[in-house]
């Protein structure tokens, strides 16, 4: 049996290579929003759609490699029941970082294992964030620095470069925060001798 990460995430794929992990990356291919409508149509929150599609993503790769182990991630992000997505352009992030600003939000990470196109294993952590308050311009001088990159992250920030910054507190695990919770991860996958104990 062979670790699949159902992911082309650039962290994801670094924080198990890291980790000493063997595994094979194949991209799950859903549609996320497509995944989300129903569930947020129905008043789902943040954390119960991030598991929802952190399973999508197992099963998709797991019905394609049924002999393998699949893992499926997702983050999501929640300012109370308010679901957040990446943004689209800089005035999207801008609004996004407003909204942050003084207040506390979560972030929700979902594990799901699926062998055979079912899901054997989940796990969700959360942590939370508070983002100081920030002025217009000072929201305007930290997207001049770091461009377009905070497209790539909902909530427009990175926090293992400048959007550390943003931060007045942190609590909770920091694999949790980049999407991936190792600590729960490793533990099964030792209990399933996938790796050395």
């Amino acid at each position: 049996m062979r670790l699949v990460l159902a992911s082309r995430s650039a962290t994801r794929i670094e924080l198990l290579t890291r980790a000493g992990v063997a595994f094979d990356v194949e991209g799950a291919g859903i549609d996320e929003r497509d995944v989300e409508a129903p569930l947020r149509s129905g008043g789902a929150d943040p954390a119960t759609i991030a598991s929802h599609l952190a399973d999508a993503k197992a099963l998709a790769v797991s019905r394609r490699r049924p002999a393998d182990l699949v893992l499926g991630a997702d983050q999501t992000l929640g300012l109370g029941s308010e679901l957040f997505v990446k943004a689209d352009d800089r005035a999207a992030a801008e609004a996004q970082i407003a909204r942050l600003a003084g207040r506390t939000h979560q972030l929700h990470a979902a594990l799901s294992l699926a062998v055979g196109g079912h899901v054997v294993w989940r796990h969700l952590s959360s942590a939370s964030l508070t983002v100081r308050p920030l002025s217009p311009a000072a929201i305007g001088r930290y997207l001049d620095t770091v461009g377009d990159t905070v497209l790539g992250s909902v909530g427009c920030y990175q926090l293992e470069g400048l959007g550390i910054r943003l931060f007045d507190r942190i609590e909770g695990d920091y694999f949790t925060i980049l999407g991936l919770p190792l600590l729960p991860l490793l533990a099964e996958l030792r209990a399933r001798g996938l790796i050395d104990p």
